[in-house]
């Protein structure tokens, strides 16, 4: 079986759908029936980098400057266009995976990861020139893919409903985290909380981009209506990457740093991602919508006990394991914090419900589910 997955996500800072494609080519790689060739920026590369060597380029930013204008969308488009059909001639009996939304034009079979919607339905909750972009793209997606792969089922149905797509083309393949999330103790954390300031399960925590989609106004909403010895117990860390449009969320956290009961660490390293999580005392993600939600995933596996919304893809990879309320209801937020870091009978439960509803998910199974996915599209290819 022969497949070209592409791979252009994977930069810095390597979040979701970044780490999604690094995880999968690294399990890809290791398929003895599988021809895998990788490609990026209109070429094919012989490996990809491992996560330390992913820094930002001048490319990449150079882009993202130029995508604020409509006619420089357009051009960029054609000529990128233009570049990957001349690279991909000649590999019609290849699959193509567009592991990150988009799909050039190919003259073989090819399949596209939907990670979810949010450029159509969240679309506010996005730079302007980044939905301008995104749209026309994932347009020409949906018209170019054999197939579609999601993370959720919801993102599945909500494709199918948003764009009257035949539901049968649409693959749900569930994401994993990386196995360095697992519950730690107090020893193993020490270290790395040490650096950072922080106690083993001194804290409740939030990972994630700082960003308005992710609702963390509602959690500061919520945090700061918590008993005053509880915030003092637990102050509220945030670690994440500056977003866009999180110039007023910064104002707040800052507020919330100043008056002592939170603490902002800014984007943090995988590997002390992974320390962070397993310290915690409580994981809170309120979030507005998710294609899947992978930092409660990442809690479970971690052995801590998570609060969440319930919106989109969320109560899929939960699994009935984590306290959830509607993303905009902060009195029942409040409520379900208070509970999450004082209820040792329920924390207890969760931990234990946590890491067997996590130990469902894995990149294998990623990897295999893919496979299948790739299987269906060589048969085509082959006749």
């Amino acid at each position: 079986m022969k497949v070209i997955l592409s791979v252009d996500s994977i930069k810095f800072p390597l979040t979701g759908i970044g780490r999604y494609t690094y995880e999968l080519a690294k399990q890809l790689q290791l398929q003895s029936d599988l021809e895998l060739l990788l490609f990026a920026n209109g070429s094919f590369v012989s490996n990809i980098l491992t996560v330390e060597k992913i820094k930002p380029s001048i490319f990449g930013h150079l882009r993202s400057q130029l995508l604020k204008s409509n006619l420089a969308i357009k051009i960029y488009q054609l000529l990128t266009g233009i570049r990957n059909w001349i690279a991909l001639k000649g590999h019609d009996d290849y699959v193509f995976h567009g592991s990150g939304f988009y799909l050039p034009k190919f003259s073989g079979n090819s399949v596209a990861t939907f990670h979810d919607l949010s450029v159509f339905s969240w679309a506010h909750c996005h730079p302007p020139e980044r939905v301008r972009f995104m749209q026309r793209e994932l347009n020409f997606t949906l018209q170019r893919a054999s197939l579609l792969i999601t993370d959720s089922e919801y993102t599945r149905q909500e494709i199918a409903g948003y764009f009257g797509y035949p539901i049968d083309k649409i693959r749900t393949v569930a994401l994993a985290c990386s196995s360095e999330f697992h519950p730690r103790d107090a020893i193993e954390t020490s270290f790395i909380l040490n650096k950072f300031g922080l106690e083993h399960h001194g804290y409740a925590l939030y990972a994630g981009t700082i960003e308005p989609r992710k609702n963390i106004e509602s959690l500061l909403d919520a945090y700061a209506m918590l008993p005053e010895a509880l915030r003092a117990r637990w102050p509220l860390v945030l670690a994440g990457y500056h977003g866009w449009k999180s110039e007023a969320l910064h104002q707040r956290i800052e507020a919330a740093v100043t008056a002592g009961w939170a603490r902002y660490l800014g984007y943090v390293e995988n590997d002390d991602l992974s320390i962070l999580f397993a310290g915690a005392h409580l994981f809170v993600f309120p979030s507005h919508y998710e294609g899947f939600g992978l930092p409660v995933l990442e809690a479970m596996a971690s052995g801590v006990p998570v609060v969440c919304s319930n919106s989109s893809s969320l109560p899929e990879v939960a699994g009935g394991a984590a306290l959830m309320c509607d993303a905009l209801d902060v009195d029942k937020l409040t409520q379900l914090i208070v509970l999450g870091l004082e209820d040792e009978s329920w924390r207890v439960e969760a931990v234990a419900k946590g890491l067997a509803q996590s130990s469902k998910f894995s990149w294998q199974r990623c990897a295999k589910e893919t496979m299948a996915v790739y299987r269906e599209l060589a048969i085509r290819n082959n006749h």
